[in-house]
């Protein structure tokens, strides 16, 4: 399977996106796709390599465009010393002949070249090397490819826009007062005499027809696409407005006609101005419109403008400065202290610290030396480094954090679903109701039923209600509500270091009742320390007297053993008998034992060293350490068994470090309502201990990592309690289970949860599993996820309420309901503000979420350890 980001121009309401969809899900091959009114985007999973010129070939076919980019890099190279066409054409083919050069255009005009290239292949050094051989001298380029297309596209779209409708509203507000003022008796405001209706009433009337023509131009693409979609069968907003504004300016040529005839009454009955205002007023809402949308979209061009523009490479002993798109993998890079990383690698010499808060939002810079990682676009806060290159363009973090935001935002939740149904039929049922409403009140009208205003015939009447239907109705207000929401929601959970993969995840994430933490990494640091060693009595290992020397040589055989290991607590062993100087002896037939522990040979002895479990199982006794182990456990500390040759040599007591947010951060959660829960391979005793000291609910000890999946199913299985049912009304009382996880063996589980929550810090594998990822590895963030998934969710309802309840009462207003009750009539024109504004109100209330504030953390007052917290009851 392949997926596919598409950009689409020509898309004006939810019935366009609804039309693209169910027109690419029709194609062989394809599984999914979705289409993002906001972003203009479609999002396609398909089969096959063939299948994506059908897809783009399908949403042409319809009457729509697809935006392509580009193959290659696309470079504009200044040349100097050009002097006729002869020239020109030697740079060109100068240029042509170097390897990953797609097309070469030589302007003599401009004294530019244009190259399309590719970068994998090319550097652009190269290209003005070719310049430079040919006798010519390249002069500081411009990279096209380095400026987002997008963005630009947008810009260009937005000020056309806005030039629209400056041309409709400049000549609609004089057609509106030629129109309106000799109508207004009560005032007497200035009027050309010239104009007259009643003296000259055929000038009068070409006056609004020359007004009127130019702002029908302006708006030329309402009747070119809607009339299109009609004649498709699948009538948009386009559609209703075309067809409105055209019965007004027929009805008002017919009447022109009238006029020149010499039926002088029918200048009383053009309807030139309902247009031409019905025009203006739309481009007004669409210019807003526009504007609003790229709003939405400023948390991924923040991330974008993140990355620095070039790099300072070693070339052949030498410091050269490039262009970003020109680094390859391999190349060794300088980075000077205040400079940005350019791309991801492996530093190779040097020594510095650099602030990666952009990626992380950590604000302590992190220590960087030989071997260490760094990361595109964090700062070098002092020392000079060099680098290797391992990860460019698309494939570095920060390309990779952008394309999952721009993933998610094209994404729809479950709660869109509605919205898209409606849609669909929206406009055909519209056009029916303005056809029936306009027909019931022109037969009732005519068979004199109902009291016309003064100076209305029965057919300007019904022709006045006709167009207000179709006018009001906006089916943009209903395709935006969705998609506007979620692209500002997840752009400012990526702003605070929260990465949401996608718009269900952002609406059951509210839903969340139950959040399972894993304990080594997640609520504690993850770095634990030897804290106690505590030896059996009965055996002296090695035969030594001396109390400080067994201990020491304890420490070095299960330090030694241990080395094999990669789990955090084999590790702080190891670390402690290197702190103390131990040198480590070598280990023969080394067996790691998943959840228990490990076995190994160690100067001719049976070594095993792990958990209860590991003991229990081969019958080793424990009995004359109980007392110290059970000690130990209360303390919050993890006791290590160690046995020599079948028999208890003694324990290595291990304590984790709390992260400073974790009690906080439970805290924030209870008070949401949601229950707690901390799965541990750890002992009873022991995870009881942590669980006290950080507030936790219930605690699922000695759980080896291949069951943390079961459990995490078995709670999604229970009920929720009568009091929980009430808070979070959930669907059949059902639990909705979030895990918090860092390493492999959370993957399992992340992936069963309804929400897997990965800490930013832990393996590739649980990120990948993960709904969402924290980068910044602060706890405090999973109650900021669960507020934005609430306040989104919120946001989200708030504009669906108010597209379906503006369409809901608009509609019937513009049919004639309030006067068939004695109330007012809507004027076309009103009904087009009304709907012009819909859109934007309801583009106006998601960028409220832009105020959004995560979660704030109290300061602790001191760093909490588990040896040093005092434990309390529950």
């Amino acid at each position: 399977m392949e997926t596919q980001t598409i950009s689409i121009g020509g898309m004006t309401c939810a019935a366009c996106a609804g039309r693209i969809e169910k027109t690419v899900r029709k194609l062989d091959g394809v599984t999914t796709a979705t289409v993002n009114l906001a972003s203009e985007k479609l999002f396609v999973e398909y089969a096959g390599a063939q299948t994506l010129p059908v897809i783009k070939e399908a949403v042409v076919k319809i009457g729509y465009q697809v935006l392509e980019r580009p193959a290659g890099n696309t470079v504009t190279i200044p040349i100097g010393g050009m002097t006729c066409a002869a020239c020109a054409q030697r740079v060109e083919k100068a240029i042509r002949r170097l390897q990953g050069v797609e097309t070469v255009t030589v302007n003599l005009a401009t004294e530019k070249a244009m190259v399309v290239y590719d970068p994998r292949s090319l550097r652009i050094s190269a290209i003005k090397e070719s310049i430079e051989k040919a006798g010519y001298t390249a002069l500081d380029f411009s990279k096209e490819g380095a400026v987002d297309e997008d963005k630009l596209r947008k810009e260009r779209a937005i000020k056309i826009l806005w030039t629209k409708f400056i041309v409709a509203a400049s000549l609609g507000l004089p057609l509106l007062y030629i129109a309106m003022v000799p109508m207004i008796k009560v005032i007497n405001l200035p009027f050309p005499r010239a104009l007259a209706p009643m003296n000259f009433p055929f000038i009068y009337a070409l006056a609004e027809l020359v007004l009127v023509i130019p702002i029908i131009a302006a708006g030329y693409r309402f009747y070119t696409v809607g009339f299109k979609n009609l004649l498709h069968r699948s009538p948009n907003m386009d559609s209703l407005i075309a067809v409105g504004t055209s019965a007004a300016v027929i009805y008002s040529l017919y009447n022109v006609r009238q006029i020149y005839n010499g039926n002088f009454n029918a200048v009383e009955s053009l309807y030139f101005e309902t247009a031409g205002v019905i025009i203006a007023l739309i481009l007004l809402g669409k210019s807003l419109e526009a504007v609003s949308k790229g709003r939405t979209s400023e948390a991924i061009k923040k991330l974008m403008g993140l990355a620095p523009k070039t790099a300072i490479i070693i070339e052949q002993g030498v410091e050269k400065e490039i262009p970003i798109d020109e680094v390859i993998p391999g190349d060794i890079i300088v980075v000077k202290p205040g400079a940005k990383i350019p791309v991801d690698g492996t530093v190779t010499e040097g020594h510095t610290s650099i602030d990666e808060s952009m990626l992380t939002g950590e604000s302590m810079p992190v220590d960087k030396k030989a071997g260490d990682e760094v990361y595109a676009a964090t700062i070098n806060t002092n020392g000079v480094i060099q680098f290797r290159a391992t990860k460019i363009g698309s494939d570095t973090a920060l390309a990779q954090i952008i394309r999952l935001v721009e993933d998610a935002q094209g994404s729809k939740a479950p709660i869109a679903q509605m919205a898209d149904i409606v849609s669909g039929y929206f406009v055909p049922i519209v056009c029916l109701i303005a056809v029936i409403a306009g027909g019931a009140w022109f037969a009732a009208a005519s068979a004199g039923a109902v009291t016309l205003p003064a100076g209305k015939s029965a057919l300007e009447f019904s022709l006045t209600i006709f167009i207000s239907v179709l006018v009001i109705a906006c089916p943009c207000a209903l395709g935006l509500a969705t998609p506007t929401a979620i692209m500002v929601g997840t752009g400012k959970g990526a702003e605070n270091g929260i990465l949401i993969k996608g718009g269900e995840a952002l609406e059951t994430t509210h839903k969340i009742t139950t959040i399972v933490f894993d304990k080594t990494g997640t609520i504690t640091e993850g770095k634990p320390e030897v804290t106690d060693i505590v030896r059996g009595e009965e055996r002296r290992v090695g035969k030594e007297e001396l109390a400080g020397r067994s201990e020491e040589e304890f420490l070095r055989i299960t330090a030694s053993v241990e080395k094999g290991s990669e789990h955090p607590l084999g590790e702080a062993i190891v670390k402690s008998a290197e702190g103390r100087g131990l040198e480590l002896i070598k280990v023969e037939n080394f067996n790691s034992l998943t959840g228990r522990g490990i076995e190994a040979r160690v100067k001719g002895m049976d070594v095993l060293v792990g958990n209860r479990k590991l003991m229990d199982e081969r019958n080793i006794s424990l009995a004359e350490l109980e007392a110290d182990s059970d000690r130990l456990a209360e303390e919050g500390k993890t006791p290590m068994y160690v046995a020599i040759d079948g028999r208890l040599a003694g324990i290595v007591a291990v304590a984790d470090v709390l992260k400073k947010s974790s009690k906080t951060a439970i805290e924030s959660l209870h008070r949401m309502g949601i229950e707690v829960v901390m799965i541990t391979g750890d002992n009873k005793k022991t995870a009881a201990a942590i669980a006290r000291q950080v507030g936790i609910d219930r605690v699922l000890s000695e759980v080896l990592p291949q069951d943390k999946s079961a459990e995490v199913k078995k709670l999604q299985e229970k009920k929720l309690p009568g009091e929980k049912q009430k808070l979070f009304s959930q669907a059949a009382n059902r639990r909705f289970i979030a895990m918090v996880g860092d390493g492999i063996n959370d993957a399992p589980a992340l992936a069963q949860a309804d929400i897997g929550i990965a800490i930013g810090s832990g393996t590739d594998v649980a990120m990948e599993s993960a709904d969402i990822v924290l980068m910044r590895s602060d706890l405090m963030d999973v109650p900021t996820a669960i507020n934005l998934s609430k306040k989104t969710i919120r946001n989200i309802k708030q504009n669906l309420f108010w597209a379906f309840g503006y369409n809901t009462l608009g509609i019937p207003i513009a049919a004639g309901v309030l006067y068939l009750f004695g109330g007012p009539l809507l004027n076309p024109i009103f009904a087009a503000a009304a709907m012009s504004m819909s859109s934007v109100s309801v583009l106006s209330n998601a960028l409220r979420l832009k105020r959004f504030k995560p979660a704030q953390e109290e300061k602790p007052r001191r760093r909490e350890t588990l040896e040093n917290t005092p434990v309390h009851c529950c």
